[in-house]
């Protein structure tokens, strides 16, 4: 981060907006690629308004969609890549416990793209992890490469290598507008920057900023609860650090699905989450959320009480965090459609930050005119129809 003291430059390679987990990754891609990047940060770091703060995130194996499966072998390398740079540990296994009724298309595509055929039963599962139950009929699929990334530790990772390699990062500076051109113009609250290619990574700010520039992206920015939850006895069996992860696939409790971690944030406290939320402004994204218990609340209680009675039904710790999601939940990767050297990349719908080490790198790709490693059919800008007006 540049001190006030220093000189500001103007002049850049490239300009990338947004300072998440998935704006990190593509400046620190481009920073090897020795491009001369600027990477700016509305809010001073670090900081908990966006959708990288945090402690933990799942990372797994298991998809259903075969173009995110096909993903996470260059992404669990990239992460361990950048272990062996900052020599710090961002990962903890743990595995990761699918639930699901039985043939299931999600939960049965998960297993496919683990390649195993073991299916536990509600015994089955009982016996090899004490704190779950099954409900009658029900199956688990178990992802033995799944596990844990420590999400703040990873950003200031990232980061720092993007630093190392050259990269200039600026946070405190809220960016007021952007002039496309052969050569983008950013102001910002601090300069005026110029580069001849931008990529926009704002997170839950992104459709503001793409409104500027003619484009009306189907993005809904959602306020999620983040609980956890007490073990009724500490130490329990199967409820605490050597727990696996969990996620839910077409149970009717829970038709966005819940996941969970072991307790590794606060000590014996589980984290488990409904993944869907409430419409936000994320402008009002600091502001104190009703101390009632929500609808999501009363769908985690009800989910614990059946599936982990170890847990008290009540969450102990409550916070939140941003989701900004798309319609099918597939993410937007892709240049703009009038500026090419405009990439966007946004709408992680809340199960992309295991994905930034690979986001990242396409969108560097993208940003370099160069063919990308994975097929982009599925994260293109055109498949919302009428997304481009007048700018």
């Amino acid at each position: 981060m540049a001190a006030p003291s220093q000189p500001q430059k103007s002049t850049y390679d490239v300009i990338v907006i947004g300072a998440g987990i998935q704006g990190s990754f593509t400046a620190y891609h481009l920073a090897q690629r020795h491009k001369d990047t600027l990477l700016l940060e509305q809010f001073l770091l670090p900081h908990s308004r966006g959708s990288s703060h945090g402690q933990s995130r799942i990372i797994r194996s298991a998809y259903p969609q075969e173009y995110y499966s096909r993903m996470m072998p260059e992404c669990f390398r990239l992460w361990q890549q950048l272990e062996a740079e900052t020599g710090t540990t961002l990962y903890r296994q743990t595995g990761l416990v699918l639930l699901g009724p039985p043939g299931e298309p999600e939960l049965e595509a998960c297993r496919r793209s683990l390649g195993v055929d073991e299916v536990l039963d509600a015994a089955a599962l009982a016996q090899r992890f004490p704190g779950f139950r099954l409900q009658a009929g029900q199956v688990a699929v178990l992802d033995s490469t799944a596990g844990v990334l420590f999400a703040d530790r990873a950003l200031r990772a990232v980061q720092e290598v993007f630093r190392r390699h050259g990269g200039t990062l600026r946070d405190g500076e809220k960016v007021l507008r952007i002039e496309p051109g052969a050569t983008v113009t950013v102001t910002t609250t601090a300069g005026v920057y110029k580069a001849p290619r931008l990529i926009i990574t704002a997170g839950a700010w992104t459709g503001a900023f793409v409104e500027q520039l003619g484009l009306h992206l189907p993005l809904q920015p959602l306020r999620i609860d983040v609980c956890y939850w007490r073990e009724k006895q500490p130490g329990s069996a199967g409820l605490g650090s050597v727990s696996p992860s969990f996620l839910t696939l077409g149970l009717s409790q829970a038709p966005h699905g819940i996941y969970g971690l072991p307790s590794i944030e606060y000590p014996g406290l589980m984290k488990v989450c409904h993944h869907h939320g409430s419409p936000i402004d994320p402008e009002k994204r600091d502001q104190v959320p009703s101390s009632a218990p929500g609808p999501d609340i009363a769908v985690l209680s009800s989910f614990i009480s059946s599936y982990l009675p170890g847990l008290e039904t009540q969450p102990a710790v409550r916070e939140t965090c941003l989701y900004t999601n798309t319609p099918d939940e597939d993410f937007i990767l892709d240049r703009h459609p009038k500026f090419s050297n405009i990439v966007i990349g946004a709408g992680f719908s809340g199960h992309g930050f295991k994905l930034a080490p690979v986001v990242g790198k396409l969108l560097c790709q993208l940003s370099l005119g160069e063919k990308p490693s994975y097929d982009m059919a599925h994260f293109a800008i055109t498949r919302f129809p009428g997304v481009l007006g007048a700018a």
